[in-house]
């Protein structure tokens, strides 16, 4: 009989695992258990069959954005890292986040249709609006009965740093980048997930590919940033926040800390997607 193994516990069928998951009380007994022994900073579960696997990242604290002491990118223009700093110290509250970019199945699956222009079942949903992947953590929510999320700013560079204080997840080195990431460097369009190095963490491809929504309103400095990892819902918010950098960028614009702001409604393009964030309680 096939059995998947989960953390670790064994489970027999798909029905142990969503059994499991689906049982409040038990699955945090585990998880503090787990997560307190445990040296490994993850650990992944999925909700359903046709619902993104998840990795369950433990509480913890890191630096965001760049340091004064970072390298210019352009010696000619400096201030090109502003929106970058001040270099801040944040508190992240233990999440799940989504292993991989939500896929054109698991998008499909629930909205009955494919809006992506590079078509692949495995491939991330690309030509995402942030409104449109609303819908979708909505529609999930309602699917499993759990709180499914677009991910805090936040959240997502504690994420796509596993651990690193380095430029890129892997380190400084950017010669390395092609193990971990599509770039302009080796792709022409998206690329199926999972097909690169994860980071420490256990995620795959949260550099390069495609940028991903975030929750947060965008801002140009991260002065008085929130510093319990919320997503910052006041300033500009006819701009949302996309970070991780895609397939058509140079390895400079993949670093961890890199990030934009585009229009939630009308924003939409090959490169532009998402991955999925849910609360434990």
């Amino acid at each position: 009989m096939h059995s998947e193994v989960i953390g670790q516990l064994q489970f027999k069928s798909k029905i142990d695992i969503e059994s499991f998951v689906s049982h409040p009380k038990i699955m945090r007994i585990y998880l503090f258990v787990l997560l307190s022994a445990s040296t490994s900073l993850s650990w992944a579960f999925a909700d359903c069959s046709v619902c993104p696997e998840m990795v369950i990242l433990k509480t913890g604290s890191f630096y965001m954005g760049s340091s004064d002491l970072d390298e210019p990118i352009s010696l000619a223009n400096p201030d090109l890292l502003a929106d970058e700093k001040p270099h801040h110290s944040v508190n992240i509250q233990s999440f799940a986040l989504g292993k991989f970019e939500v896929t054109q199945t698991e998008w499909n699956s629930l909205m009955g249709t494919d809006p992506s222009l590079k078509k692949g079942s495995t491939h991330p949903v690309e030509n995402i609006s942030w409104n449109d992947a609303q819908l979708y953590v909505k529609k999930l929510s309602q699917k499993t009965g759990k709180k499914y999320r677009l991910p805090s700013e936040a959240e997502w560079e504690y994420a796509a740093r596993g651990g690193s204080t380095a430029k890129y997840p892997w380190g400084d080195a950017v010669n390395q980048i092609d193990e971990y990431a599509w770039s302009k460097n080796n792709a022409t369009s998206t690329k199926a997930v999972g097909l690169k190095k994860p980071n420490q963490f256990g995620l795959h491809d949260m550099i390069g590919n495609i940028a991903e929504w975030t929750e947060d309103c965008w801002q140009s400095t991260y002065q008085n940033a929130p510093a319990d990892g919320s997503a910052w819902l006041s300033g500009n918010c006819s701009l949302r926040v996309l970070r991780g950098g895609a397939w058509g960028d140079d390895p400079q614009n993949l670093r961890s800390t890199v990030r934009d702001g585009s229009h939630p409604t009308y924003y939409r393009f090959s490169a532009s997607g998402f991955r999925v964030a849910r609360d434990l309680e």
